[in-house]
């Protein structure tokens, strides 16, 4: 049941943003590929980016397009033409270099420096297979890479790694892969909340969490591709900045509540640092499910409601990730949407 909680005061975000605009200092992400495989300065495609095998209507394909970030996965034929209902929220990078077997030996390294956080060593606990997730830090906000489908990992979780140090090798652990598409599946992610384990728990008792707070779903993942890209050309973008180029998908008002702490990890989301209290907070999402803004909101709420959504053809929950449902002007959170938008303020 959720439950009205009154205004809330800010204080340490709202320092937190004075600070780091007093500071004027944006930390250069200077992002290392992970590994040798640079195709993606030449065009990316094929070079780049491992194939998926892809049964529809009939048809066998191997496009390398679903190697890509984004909804690149899962056609769908629909009266405006095909509709891609799967999203993937990394890259797929394929290997340059392969034993007398076949077998992948890429050397896998970290795209900055940073901690790691996580190491999973047992393939059939997730869809990533064996991977390895490192916190960096950048204007006093955390941010997570993610490594997956490794053969093999020599990093300890705690360990310290720079820029371009190894942490592994290249595999085709988890589900559904073999030794053809070996490759690595990179994320560069956004946390959701310190509480996760407690709120996977409710929700999935029958579940056993093996990755606490590092659990994909508790990773929003950015278009690292186009981050990469865009960095070429402009080498001293920050991540906010980058974000802030991307369009909103879906907006949802959440009850204040004091364990909405989104805005104390990344005080940047924060549009309007004179408001240290409100009612209720609007936080806008892009497609993929990240975080773009928060601001305050005037009218109280008792659970997560849906205040927009940018009208698409066919289904919104194509366009959402499953987060929003209905079509037109029949528009609300699914009941996994609203699950997951309760995770931003659990426990609520």
């Amino acid at each position: 049941m959720m439950r009205k909680i009154g205004a809330i005061t800010f204080l340490l975000v709202s320092g937190a943003i004075t600070a780091l605009g007093q500071s004027g200092r944006a930390e250069p992400l200077n992002l290392a590929l992970p590994t040798d495989n640079d195709a993606i300065y030449r065009g990316g495609g094929a070079e780049f980016y491992q194939y998926i095998v892809r049964e529809f209507e009939g048809t066998r394909t191997t496009p390398w397009e679903g190697g890509r970030y984004g909804l690149v996965r899962n056609p769908v034929r629909t009266g405006s033409g095909l509709l891609y209902t799967r999203f993937h929220e990394g890259i797929d990078i394929r290997p340059l270099r392969r034993d007398a077997r076949g077998e992948p030996m890429d050397e896998v390294r970290a795209i900055a420096t940073g901690t790691v956080v996580h190491v999973s060593l047992a393939p059939g606990h997730s869809s990533y297979g064996n991977y390895v997730v490192v916190e960096h830090a950048w204007d006093s906000s955390p941010y997570y890479s993610l490594y997956g489908h490794l053969r093999s990992s020599h990093v300890p979780r705690g360990a310290r790694v720079n820029r371009g140090d190894a942490i592994g090798v290249m595999g085709h652990t988890g589900h559904g892969l073999d030794r053809a598409r070996a490759h690595l599946h990179l994320e560069l992610n956004l946390i959701l909340s310190r509480n996760f384990e407690s709120w996977h728990s409710h929700f999935f008792k029958a579940e056993q969490n093996r990755h606490g707070l590092y659990n994909g779903i508790n990773l929003a993942g950015l278009d690292i591709a186009r981050l990469y890209l865009e960095l070429r050309k402009r080498p001293d973008l920050t991540i906010p900045q980058f974000l802030a180029r991307e369009e909103t998908a879906y907006r949802v008002v959440l009850p204040a509540s004091p364990n909405f702490d989104l805005i104390k990890r990344y005080p940047w989301l924060l549009r309007d640092s004179s408001s240290t209290t409100a009612p209720a907070w609007e936080v806008s999402f892009n497609g993929g499910g990240v975080p773009l803004k928060v601001e305050p909101h005037a009218q109280p709420v008792q659970t997560p409601t849906l205040s927009y959504v940018r009208k698409r053809p066919g289904q919104y929950a194509g366009h959402t990730r499953g987060v929003v449902t209905g079509a037109g002007a029949n528009s609300r959170l699914s009941e996994s949407g609203l699950r997951l938008m309760r995770l931003l303020i659990w426990p609520d």
